[in-house]
């Protein structure tokens, strides 16, 4: 992914995240993202149940980029975090439009 295209991601995506979840409970949950190479990861986090200040994070949904034909793949992690490929909108050239498929979440695939 170009260095453009990372600025594009992470800004479209810093803000998703702050918007997905109110300010006031932000200490219980949030909404964070990843970027390695090629690929992009969306996680929920919340507060290990034991405390402790560790935070515990759940695979939500993987945008992966291919080089190729310029189209970003999206993925969703089974019951094993295991990343599989979401059917019902597999690719897509922007990936704008893949995270609106997942906060449509029409399948349940994403969150639970």
């Amino acid at each position: 992914m170009s260095e453009l295209e990372k600025k594009r991601v992470e800004k479209l995506l810093t803000a998703y995240c702050e918007n997905k979840i109110p300010p006031d409970l932000r200490e219980q949950i949030r909404i964070e993202y990843r970027i390695r190479g090629n690929e992009v990861s969306l996680f929920e986090s919340r507060p290990h149940w034991q405390g402790g200040g560790e935070w515990i994070s759940m695979k939500v949904a993987r945008f992966k980029k291919d080089p190729k034909t310029e189209t970003w793949q999206l993925y969703w992690a089974d019951r094993n975090s295991k990343w599989r490929p979401y059917p019902p909108l597999p690719y897509h050239r922007d990936i704008e439009k893949l995270l609106q498929e997942v906060e449509k979440n029409e399948t349940g695939a994403f969150w639970g």
